[in-house]
């Protein structure tokens, strides 16, 4: 199998998990980077409050996005482009709950993703101070993008995945994450309550 996934980012406007406002993507084939998409969302109503805090983080305002497609209008370009992907992210649990919280609030179902985590993947490649996102991406060889830019970290994501697995010669995500003792996520899929008589 070859070293296929897509990178995902997500940055939200405060702190619910469901407020999606910037999404980056990052499509690898065969170990190389073959399309990129980035773009802002509306996120769900009753989570659509810009707090200061995360403002100060990413620099995206309420302005910015009052023209940008919902989460509902954007999901299926980001499914579309995702494909059946193993999804990789920097803390790939935070923006694995992203998608299914915005999902949720929305009244919508998040395909079952599979991930592998690129700051777990860091950790057990390089021996570094810092395992955030700007010191890995830079062991991996990446540096000078903007950092909180949900595409520039998919990117940055993208690279140190590509990284790990030449360093560890792994054909595809699930041999480097055999390789390093960590394993490709598989996603919790809700069943329906059966009702008891």
């Amino acid at each position: 199998m070859p070293l296929d996934f897509t990178a995902i980012d997500f940055e939200t406007a405060n702190s619910s998990p469901a407020s999606a406002c910037s999404v980056g993507l990052v499509r690898v084939r065969d170990g190389q980077i073959v399309a990129t998409a980035g773009w802002l969302i509306r996120p769900p109503a009753g989570h659509d409050e810009f707090q200061e805090w995360n403002t100060r983080i990413h620099g995206i305002r309420a302005h910015d996005v009052v023209t940008a497609a919902t989460w509902v209008d954007q999901f299926d370009r980001l499914c579309a482009f995702a494909g059946a992907d193993v999804l990789v992210a920097h803390n790939a649990g935070f923006d694995l709950n992203v998608l299914r919280r915005a999902s949720e609030a929305t009244g919508g179902d998040c395909p079952p993703y599979r991930s592998l985590c690129s700051l777990q993947v860091a950790r057990k490649t390089y021996e570094l101070e810092s395992y955030r996102l700007p010191k890995a991406a830079e062991a991996a060889g990446f540096t000078g993008f903007s950092h909180h830019d949900a595409l520039a970290d998919a990117l940055a994501c993208a690279h140190i995945i590509m990284d790990a697995a030449r360093r560890h010669s792994a054909s595809d995500v699930f041999a480097l994450a055999s390789a390093l003792k960590l394993r490709v996520t598989e996603a919790v899929i809700a069943t329906p309550e059966r009702a008891v008589a």
